[in-house]
């Protein structure tokens, strides 16, 4: 049935999920607009959505919220029965609490009602980190329960200490404020026995208090209400699966540091359960949760608790069956593993149903299944059952070759009866004549026999049958090559070498190949007698694309004296030239482009040129230049000052030189004597600390670069600007 939107977005979104039903962008949107019509119009799409998304938390809720807001309260009930138990979302199971305190409040048994959801819902969803509201309400609704008369007074307050005491040893974020309103409770009650359970729930407390804060920084990052989808391998899956194995790796190592095995148990398995939520399509998480229960289960039972051990057994053997049963319900290998599963346990009779499970699916491949089957059957009651389970498998139109090989081999390495293999490959040839990867492990299977004569006419029987073409008989024709020039002369190896060129020259890819077809006759496994180069100039890996599975025959590697091609795409890849790389060693004394040691650095400069005076100054802080700053004004053409600023401590004296020569050879200043003065005051910036140098220029003489004597004198009075 499909569904009309009047919005043309949500219309492209609606026919998208039709077409990929796991599309999260067009399902966000679609969903946006479900919530704004009424529920009996859209109901269709919320089921197949949750259909889709079975353990989708955010999905259940938004599709009971709808039916709320319709008040189908029985469609409510219905829906929460589906959904609560197997999905552990704690927004989902606030959703339920607030649905038992709105439907049942005016029922005489609202309290008890009230009372066993609550119960309910911290057995499931207690351990979570984000519990805190569940419990937190819990409490306050047991406090203004009305008791009448002692008894349920002591009643009430036993059951809101018992809560309290649970909550403040439970790992959660604010469990420090339950602690607060637990200690407050027993004041309100007795200081002294407030006091006497300070000191005895106090070290649980803090262990919680403890784990708590481990919890929240491990589980950081991951995102609970992330979909489960068939695996991506995105970069957000992949973050998702890890931040979820980190999790479970720290739950493992016990960080309560808890002696009860059954409760350690429990919390790995709450933090499986949380992850199944989101990786419900990844099957390593569903295998590794079921082996966790199955050896606690062994690890009891060498501990002598046969009880507890048989309920983890059994909690194992609901894992493998909701595994089996859900999304994945045709991947093979949880089947095996359950298979597994059961024989160690040594109930048959399951085993049996559960590979009949796999067969009765249609559009599922058998023939693993059954080569599994037979296998089984061999090891559990023999091998007339495994003959059993051949028949079955050889009447099923839907097998593949692998049968006749696994049945052929089991007879020859179990029962030792080679006639019986022989017949049975013999019956896989009359039925797979055109397949040559039936052909070459029949080949393989005679060659291991060592019975030459039967295995050329096996090589004459199937070559000359006129069953394969050309392009399927290039193994065969090569294995056929191979075998005589083990055990042959040398004018057999070149009649097979003419036979197999007449009909290869068939193919493209033999064409003017003569040479690289002769190779073969002088390789030995990964030997040749060319190198990688020779071997592609003369064409031998175009005929090597032919072979059913080139991947089997692997190349010498190329040598050394030639430029490998990995190695020219490598150069194309742009890198800095590291040859201009300066080490980072910073200096006192720094020439340009080194390094200088961080500090500062500041010279005001002024200047005369062009009848003017110009103040120029820079600043320079840890290798970093500020801009410059510039003040001039008109003064007559008379010799003048320039004042330089710097703090002593920071500016190598030959450096600063430097500078000063540099910033005066701009201004065509060429001649200048340094008297050396100190003063507090400073120009337009302050920077404290700071000796203020005068020097007097001409206008005429050598180049800067020709430092004269220096003379000292007092500089007063300091420029006001």
């Amino acid at each position: 049935m499909l569904f009309q939107f009047s919005n043309e977005s949500v219309q492209k979104a609606y026919l998208a999920t039709e077409e990929n039903p796991y599309d999260l962008d067009a399902w966000n949107i679609l969903l946006r607009e479900l919530q704004s019509r009424k529920v009996e119009e859209i109901r269709p799409i919320f089921e197949k959505l949750v259909k889709n998304f079975p353990t989708t938390g955010r999905f259940w809720k938004v599709y009971i919220e709808q039916e709320m807001k319709a008040r189908n309260y029985d469609k409510v009930e219905k829906l929460f029965q589906r959904c609560l138990i197997k999905v552990l979302n704690i927004d989902l199971w606030r959703l339920y609490l607030l649905y038992i305190r709105e439907s049942k409040a005016s029922l005489p048994t609202y309290k008890e009602k009230m009372a066993q959801s609550y119960d309910f819902a911290l057995e499931k969803i207690g351990m979570d980190i984000q519990s805190f509201s569940i419990w937190n309400e819990y409490t306050t609704f047991l406090k203004q329960v009305e008791a009448v008369g002692q008894y349920a007074e002591n009643q009430r307050i036993s059951a809101v200490r018992k809560v309290y005491q649970k909550a403040v040893m439970t790992p959660m974020i604010s469990v420090e404020t339950l602690w607060k309103d637990y200690i407050a409770f027993e004041n309100g009650i007795n200081p002294i026995i407030a006091e006497k359970m300070s000191m005895e729930r106090s070290r649980d407390y803090m262990n919680a208090r403890r784990v708590a804060k481990e919890y929240e920084a491990i589980t950081r990052g991951l995102n609970r209400n992330y979909p489960s989808i068939p695996p991506t391998g995105s970069n957000e899956e992949s973050k998702q699966v890890s931040l979820w194995k980190k999790y479970i790796a720290w739950e493992k190592a016990n960080p309560l540091r808890t002696e009860d095995p059954t409760v350690l148990a429990r919390r790995i398995m709450f933090a499986y359960e949380q992850c199944l939520l989101c990786l419900g399509h990844h099957p390593d998480v569903w295998y590794e949760a079921a082996l966790f229960l199955e050896n606690t289960a062994k690890t009891f039972t060498e501990k002598g608790d046969n009880n507890s051990a048989k309920v983890f057994f059994e909690e194992a053997a609901l894992m493998y069956e909701r595994a089996t049963s859900g999304v994945l319900n045709k991947n093979l290998l949880l089947y095996f593993s359950y298979a597994d599963f059961e024989e160690g346990r040594m109930k048959y009779e399951k085993v049996h149903s559960t590979y009949q499970k796999i067969l009765d699916i249609e559009d599922v491949d058998p023939t693993l299944a059954f080569v599994q089957y037979m296998k089984f059957a061999r090891r559990a009651e023999g091998i007339k059952s495994a003959r059993s389970i051949f028949k079955k498998a050889r009447e099923d139109p839907r097998s593949k070759y692998h049968i006749y090989v696994a049945a052929a081999l089991m007879e020859y390495y179990c029962s030792k009866d080679q006639n019986i293999a022989f017949r049975i490959f013999e019956l896989g040839l009359k039925k797979f004549p055109d397949d040559p990867e039936f052909t070459m492990c029949y080949l393989d299977y005679l060659s291991h026999l060592n019975e030459d004569n039967n295995t050329r006419v096996l090589f004459e029987r199937v070559l000359t049958s006129g069953n394969l073409p050309a392009e399927k008989s290039v193994d065969i024709w090569n294995k056929f090559l191979e075998f005589e020039s083990n055990i042959g002369d040398l004018s057999s190896i070149i009649k097979i070498e003419k036979r197999r060129s007449s009909v290869l020259n068939q193919l493209k890819e033999f064409e003017g190949k003569e040479t690289a077809q002769i190779v073969d006759r002088y390789k030995f496994l990964d030997l040749f007698p060319c190198s990688t180069y020779e071997l592609k100039a003369i064409g031998y890996t175009d005929v090597l694309s032919v072979s059913s599975n080139p991947n089997k025959i692997i190349l010498p590697l190329m040598n050394s004296d030639h430029v490998d091609d990995h190695e020219e795409n490598e150069d194309k890849i742009c890198r800095p030239d590291f040859s201009q790389m300066v080490p980072f060693k910073p200096k006192m004394d720094a020439y340009p482009g080194e390094h200088f040691i961080p500090g500062k650095a500041h010279i005001l400069l002024i200047g005369y040129y062009s009848n003017c005076v110009c103040a120029i100054e820079i600043s320079h802080v840890g290798g970093v230049e500020f801009p410059m700053a510039t003040h001039r004004h008109t003064v007559s053409n008379e010799p003048f000052s320039v004042y330089f600023r710097v703090p002593s401590h920071s500016l190598c004296i030959s450096t600063f030189f430097f500078l000063i020569g540099a910033y005066l050879h701009n201004f065509n200043i060429h001649r200048w004597k340094l008297p050396n003065a100190t003063s507090s005051h400073s120009s337009r910036i302050y920077y404290p600390s700071c000796d203020i140098l005068s020097r007097t220029f001409r206008g005429s003489g050598s180049s800067y670069g020709s430092f004269p004597s220096l003379t000292t004198t007092r500089c007063s009075p300091t420029p006001n600007w």
